[in-house]
């Protein structure tokens, strides 16, 4: 058993992306990764697709039955924009981590692994305090126009790590409303939850704050900042966005305690880090009245099969 820390000091990054330059953003993560590495930051979290954009109100010129030519070139600058893993931008947060001797999770556009690269996931990475890459979540099921350009990840990729600041591991946006899904997370025993994610919105928060209550576990999330005159300017699909407001993400990161008290945030309208300092007793002292796995779970009534195994169309003998 790994021997835990009693107190351990997190930071979630509330940053933008370099549009759809993946080079260029690593670096800003990077730099971002130092900062919070001086501060004593033991693990640091990043934005769903901060490597190098989520698309906000970017339509890829799709309409329902039709998708028109100039679409189609905006979505191969997109995959462009997204990386490999591992790769040149994997190797690079690889260094920064071990610099800072940090956890680091960061969202990114992962190009498939298989069958030449072409269908493109919306994935979280993990990085160790050694460097190495330490394992990747990819997101289970897109919602709304996300289908049109990410695919579907499987019960292969929802991995959580035993290390000395406590077992940690996450869903990114909604799929943290997805009840089954977060309990597979719940029944790993995570002690530190973390929901990078998209969604800037009131509603964002009371669900952190109830996860936190749920699953007894500190939440961190991280939402980037958006503005949309950071979107390129030659972008064909850049009318998508004239009527939308001037900022398309406030952001909203926030740290919360397993009993729903927020402890950093939520950060809104602008860059920056947040910090807390976790007190690692948390965890088991709430699941004395309420562990959703274990006394008060009822496996006499209820029962939640998870299917792990890898999913392929094509299988070579």
């Amino acid at each position: 058993m790994v021997e835990k820390l009693n107190n351990v000091k997190v930071a979630s990054v509330q940053i933008s992306p370099i549009c759809m330059d993946p080079i260029s953003t690593t670096k800003k993560v990077c730099d971002y990764i130092k900062a919070a590495g001086k501060e004593g930051a033991r693990l640091i979290l990043f934005p769903e697709a901060i490597i190098s954009t989520y698309p906000w109100g970017v339509t890829f010129g799709v309409s329902i039955g039709r998708r028109e030519p100039f679409g189609r070139d905006d979505y191969y600058r997109y995959w462009k924009g997204a990386i490999d893993v591992p790769g040149i931008e994997t190797d690079m947060i690889g260094e920064a981590a071990k610099k800072a001797g940090s956890y680091v999770a960061v969202g990114v556009m992962e190009r498939d692994d298989k069958y030449s690269k072409h269908t493109l996931y919306c994935t979280l990475l993990y990085f160790g305090p050694s460097g190495k890459l330490l394992g990747k979540h990819r997101k289970l099921k897109p919602t709304a126009g996300e289908r049109y350009i990410w695919g579907e990840g499987d019960g292969s990729t929802m991995p959580t790590f035993d290390t000395e600041i406590g077992r940690f591991g996450g869903l990114i946006c909604w799929e943290n409303y997805m009840p089954l899904a977060r309990m597979a997370m719940y029944s790993k025993g995570i002690d530190i939850y973390l929901a990078p994610t998209a969604d800037s919105r009131d509603t964002w928060l009371a669900s952190m704050k109830h996860i936190a209550c749920e699953s007894r576990a500190f939440v961190i999330s991280s939402c980037q900042y958006f503005e949309k005159d950071m979107y390129p300017e030659d972008l064909k699909t850049i009318n998508d966005t004239i009527e939308l407001p001037d900022v398309l993400s406030r952001g909203g990161s926030v740290i919360v305690s397993p009993m729903g008290e927020v402890l950093a945030g939520p950060l809104y309208g602008e860059e920056g880090i947040i910090y807390a300092d976790l007190d690692m007793s948390l965890p088991e002292k709430g699941r004395f009245d309420f562990d959703v796995v274990g006394h008060y779970a009822l496996p006499n009534i209820f029962k939640l099969l998870v299917d792990e195994n890898p999913k392929s169309v094509v299988e070579h003998k």
